[in-house]
């Protein structure tokens, strides 16, 4: 379906999750769905929950995949198939702990980089060349690949300082992607955005 767009936020359902590094993706399009003024719906058949919104002219679904994030392809790409998308009408936000915090990178394809959300996606959809916005979240020195309870973790008071910022911004990036296009959207937004050195990781 032309002039629609589908901005994927991963995550982890239930309340155990919420506001956990891991769950980068479903804040950013709570935040997006509140400045746009768009109500949330739980939608069974795509095991989501769905906001969507016109917005200069387009139409806009906001997803947060219900599915646990291991799975996140299968709302999706029932989404996509249901809407008839193109893969150039979908962006996906995930967290990246191998991001510094305050990083933000958009990119229109690549590898999952090991992103249990994106490698979903990408056996879901058929393909890589879908884009992405990752959320840098960093990682504790230390624990190598072995970061399961970092993600799965709350953030801190000091990072939650900079989240708003961090957020806003990455909005910011979304609202250059649906009216400017990627290449812009990256060329103004990607890199890094100042966050106290105590807050880093």
């Amino acid at each position: 379906m032309e002039n629609l767009y589908l901005i994927a936020g991963l995550g982890n359902p239930g309340k155990e999750y919420a506001g956990t590094r891991h769950n980068i993706g479903f804040m950013l399009v709570d935040r997006l769905a509140a400045q746009w003024k768009a109500g949330w719906v739980a939608e069974k058949k795509f095991n989501a929950r769905l906001a969507r919104v016109e917005q200069d002219g387009r139409k806009i679904i906001l997803c947060q995949p219900q599915t646990f994030m291991n799975d996140s392809g299968e709302a999706v790409a029932a989404l996509a198939r249901f809407y008839q998308l193109a893969v150039p009408q979908i962006l996906v936000v995930v967290d990246d702990a191998d991001l510094p915090l305050g990083q933000i990178r958009l990119k229109p394809d690549g590898s999952s980089g090991g992103h249990h959300g994106l490698e979903s996606i990408e056996q879901q959809l058929g393909t890589r060349n879908f884009s992405r916005q990752r959320l840098g979240i960093g990682r504790r020195e230390g624990d190598g690949r072995k970061i399961s309870n970092y993600v799965l973790g709350q953030f801190t008071a000091a990072e939650r300082e900079s989240l708003e910022t961090i957020l806003a911004r990455a909005g910011q990036q979304v609202d250059c992607w649906l009216s400017t296009g990627i290449a812009a959207a990256m060329n103004k937004f990607n890199g890094a955005i100042p966050v106290p050195e105590n807050e880093r990781k």
